[in-house]
């Protein structure tokens, strides 16, 4: 879309603390697949913290074990190639070892005027807005865009509310 820019927000919920053992590989690359992503062509923007590794520090609903992703891409077919053409895949594909099961959606995608940096609370109000209402133009998942195709072979099972 012309004059638009495409944003998401992911959400995962660590299965510990962040300094636990058993979330240390997932902790300790975040920076690492960041900056692969931020190196990409059509990447614009990503809400990050201030020194802890990733955005960890953002925490939603008090509760730390919470880990928002929020970025903006120039167009989903660009996004798509992060997700599921770099890097991010393995680490995407092994998120059952430091993520719990979200019994809702827990992923949303929206459309911004170039030059808008999402706050973390309007990603959180379309998400809960995706997650009352279901995919419409102002919060939606992958399957609401036509020219998103990766996603088809690559998304959760059902069960991990994708």
């Amino acid at each position: 879309m012309q004059g638009y820019h495409l944003a998401e927000l992911n959400v995962g919920r660590l299965v510990a603390p962040m300094d636990d053992p058993r979330v240390a590989e997932f902790v300790d690359n975040i920076d690492r697949i960041n900056g692969l992503g931020k190196r990409l062509p059509g990447f614009v923007w990503m809400m990050e913290g201030s020194g802890s590794p990733g955005n960890l520090e953002n925490a939603i609903g008090g509760d730390a074990q919470f880990v928002p992703n929020l970025s903006v891409w120039e167009s989903v077919e660009q996004l798509e190639t992060f997700v599921w053409g770099t890097l991010h895949k393995q680490f995407y594909e092994r998120r059952a070892e430091w993520f719990e099961v979200l019994g809702e959606m827990h992923f949303v995608m929206w459309w911004v005027p170039e030059g808008h940096r999402p706050t973390l609370e309007e990603a959180l109000a379309r998400l809960e807005h995706l997650n009352t209402h279901g995919d419409s133009d102002h919060a939606f998942g992958w399957a609401h865009l036509k020219q998103a195709r990766q996603w088809q072979g690559n998304r959760c099972a059902p069960v991990a509310a994708e």
